[in-house]
């Protein structure tokens, strides 16, 4: 493997340096959207069932903040009425959307640096094949001179082989990188939905508490 990897040239590096990062994006996003970590099933209902008689205190609040990405949402609502108890709709609906909108781009984090590699890993590794028969070539071309007959077929084969690892190394980092991409991208779009329905029926329900 090792000899491999020398043969292919400087080209291979790069992506290697793109499989340990894609490596370290996917497991830093599969622990980040965790169910647990953005939207917990029964964390809705608890936050209307503990705020039935009025407002909870600050620290419910807080904790409730540091719960899960819709915690934080909700919280947000709660932390809207406390500031001013007669705040509008719009004012209330505002303050979630506000809230909502950097849970967003919190869970929709290195989702672009996963497709970035996906599409630049097989043109990486395209470039190291084209470098690498444009050095076997010339080779050939300075070992022979003029005289075409003069080449080994069997170091122009092997050289060929070679220089083929790097588009079949690129092909090897970026199928799995879009396949995790495309995972994550349809995570995030259901948990965008699961919070923006959860904060729907929270904001009726903070509706209530200013009448």
């Amino acid at each position: 493997m090792l000899s491999i990897v020398e043969a292919a040239g400087w080209p291979i590096w790069p992506l290697f340096a793109c499989s340990v990062l894609a490596l370290a994006l996917i497991f830093e996003r599969f622990v980040s959207l965790k169910i647990s970590r953005v939207a917990p099933p029964q964390l809705l209902d608890e936050a209307i069932a503990v705020s039935q008689q009025g407002l909870p205190a600050t620290e419910v609040v807080h904790q409730l903040e540091q719960n899960s990405a819709l915690g934080e949402v909700l919280a947000s609502g709660f932390r809207a009425l406390h500031h001013d108890p007669r705040c509008s709709e719009a004012d209330l609906r505002a303050a979630m959307e506000g809230c909502g909108r950097h849970v967003a781009a919190r869970l929709e984090k290195y989702l672009s640096a996963l497709a970035t590699i996906a599409s630049a890993a097989p043109l990486m590794g395209l470039l190291g094949t084209v470098i690498g028969m444009i050095e076997i070539f010339g080779s050939q071309g300075a070992s022979t001179g003029s005289a075409m007959g003069g080449s080994n077929p069997v170091q122009l084969a092997h050289g060929i082989s070679v220089a083929l690892y790097n588009t079949a190394f690129g092909l090897m980092v970026a199928i799995p990188t879009l396949i995790f991409w495309r995972y994550f991208r349809s995570r995030v779009d259901a948990y965008l939905l699961t919070l923006e329905l959860a904060a729907e029926r929270f904001l009726r329900h903070l509706n209530s508490l200013r009448k």
